[in-house]
């Protein structure tokens, strides 16, 4: 019998738990800056086997966006067309493997890509506008998709990128983050950090970029998008990483919006779940 190997988290991940709380006790402005730059460097996560499968049976190529090599993925003849899907913060194009088979089959082509600074994609640092870019340089590659099928953080930039200027009509943001300070916390969780470094960013975000860290969350983008936008949202009411009150939040500025709740996926798992997959199908095609 095959011992499964252990995709644990990377060492550079337990260094920054075991060193960050001291580091923020004894030199506060050095944690604050080193927060920053955790904020906006994704770690690289092995790729699994399975996945490095799936990555073997693409035609991949590579597209150079905004100074950087983006490797795409495509599976598939795109006999109606192609959904485009986005990854999450640290993760893969390939993570949508289990969509491939059921969407090539009704006769969509697959396009994925491993973000700036994720997977096999040049860069150390990145940022939703980046993913933008990405996703608006594919759509002028390739021509407008059915749809956008995003996981996580992918989801705020998919939204990102719409209010942008990016055509699509329907979008499925599944497991998406919407709430800022929810999303500063999971950070600072990860990291051993205290809300004192959080408020910090805040202030520091708004300083740098001359707008308030609120307009850069899903929650102020989805009430500034050019035209209306079909949106499902796929939520586990489990997810412990983003819990489901982000999706609650986002529905109640954006009630077109429609929530497919799961129970016993989580975060990640939802992403495998022959149920979760058939509802997204129905909703590509409409």
């Amino acid at each position: 019998m095959t011992k499964k190997k252990n995709y644990s988290e990377p060492l550079v991940l337990r260094f920054v738990r075991a060193v960050f709380p001291t580091l923020e006790k004894l030199a506060p402005p050095l944690a604050r800056q080193f927060f920053v730059r955790i904020f906006f460097s994704p770690v690289r996560y092995e790729r699994p086997e399975k996945e490095k499968q799936a990555m073997a049976a693409a035609n991949a190529f590579w597209l150079p966006v905004a100074g950087e090599r983006v490797r795409v993925f495509a599976w598939g003849e795109a006999v109606k067309g192609y959904v485009l899907f986005v990854h999450g913060w640290a993760g893969r194009g390939t993570q949508f493997r289990k969509f491939v088979e059921p969407f090539n089959r009704a006769g969509w082509q697959v396009v994925a890509f491993d973000g700036p600074a994720h997977g096999e994609s040049s860069g150390k640092r990145t940022t939703a506008l980046q993913f933008a870019e990405v996703l608006q340089k594919i759509v002028d590659t390739r021509g407008k998709p059915q749809a956008i099928i995003a996981h996580s953080f992918g989801g705020v930039a998919t939204l990102r990128a719409i209010m942008l200027g990016l055509v699509v009509d329907r979008v499925i943001n599944i497991a998406s983050p919407t709430l800022g300070d929810l999303i500063i916390n999971s950070y600072l969780k990860a990291i051993g950090g205290s809300p004192r470094t959080g408020d910090w960013f805040k202030k520091y975000i708004e300083r740098t970029t001359g707008k308030p860290f609120f307009e850069f969350t899903s929650l102020y983008t989805v009430q500034h998008l050019p035209r209306p936008l079909h949106l499902l949202l796929v939520h586990d009411e489990g997810d412990m990483e983003t819990p489901i009150a982000h999706a609650h939040a986002l529905l109640n500025v954006y009630p077109a919006a429609t929530l497919h709740q799961t129970t016993g996926l989580g975060h990640n798992r939802i992403l495998k779940d022959e149920g979760v997959i058939k509802v997204c199908l129905g909703f590509v095609e409409g």
